[in-house]
């Protein structure tokens, strides 16, 4: 017989999706609400995350996607020469996952940069709750596509010849995801440490603490420790398209 506990967390997870302060990012947006409750029930469980908690490995198996509900997380893999490559950040209501959809397992790993949450979709009920709810798949193409969408910033940063452009293309990135949360844009917070930046950017730690510094000489940014504030969005962006 189950404990009143577990049927209280049942009934507290049931109606979650429709409460969310996130659902117009996730997959119930623009859905009515009875195909919201059904995307609900979908839901297996939340996984809460401590800062360096391992969300899956590369390997794994793969049998959901997931949604970061609150807190960031990076992904990352290792090459064939060992050496550790971050491939990106991830902020509340983007998806992470995708990398195991044509292989079946994950080919990087997940890792929580702070406290987070994280709601688990399995892959198979996603398939099978597409096929009856209208615009669930439209949806999910729309979320496949933002991610994208931000793999390819990263591409082009990597692209910039110059480090300090590489740095300004991600702070101005990095607002404008802030931007889609209804958060502040203007005052942005580094859950990343200087190092993950430095590798993500391909730049060596040095270069980037230099050039934190020099952003913030030209008046574009002001940097308090992890807190970057942008004083000046239009001439960040400028910075980054050089």
């Amino acid at each position: 017989m189950p404990s009143t506990n577990t049927a209280l967390d049942l009934e507290l997870l049931r109606r979650r999706c429709a409460r969310c302060d996130l659902r117009e990012l996730c997959l119930p947006a623009g859905m009515g609400s009875d195909d919201v409750e059904r995307i609900d029930q979908m839901v297996a469980d939340r996984a809460n995350l401590a800062t360096g908690d391992t969300l899956y490995h590369a390997g794994s198996p793969f049998r959901a996607l997931y949604v970061v509900k609150s807190g960031s997380l990076k992904t990352q893999a290792v090459s064939e020469g060992g050496e550790l490559q971050i491939l990106g950040f991830h902020l509340p209501g983007e998806l992470l996952g995708f990398d195991a959809l044509a292989s079946e397992s994950h080919q990087c790993s997940a890792e929580a940069l702070e406290a987070s949450s994280i709601c688990r979709l399995p892959y198979s009920e996603l398939e099978r709750i597409s096929a009856s709810v209208p615009g669930l798949q439209r949806q999910f193409m729309r979320l496949v596509s933002r991610e994208m969408g931000d793999d390819h910033v990263h591409m082009a940063m990597m692209g910039r010849n110059q480090a300090i452009s590489r740095l300004a293309l991600f702070l101005h990135s990095l607002s404008k995801r802030h931007a889609r949360l209804g958060r502040r844009d203007d005052v942005i917070t580094l859950s990343m440490s200087r190092a993950d930046l430095a590798n993500y950017l391909g730049l060596v730690l040095e270069t980037v603490s230099r050039l934190f510094g020099r952003i913030q000489d030209m008046g574009l940014i002001e940097v308090r420790r992890r807190e970057i504030k942008i004083l000046d969005a239009e001439g960040l962006k400028n910075l980054g398209d050089h």
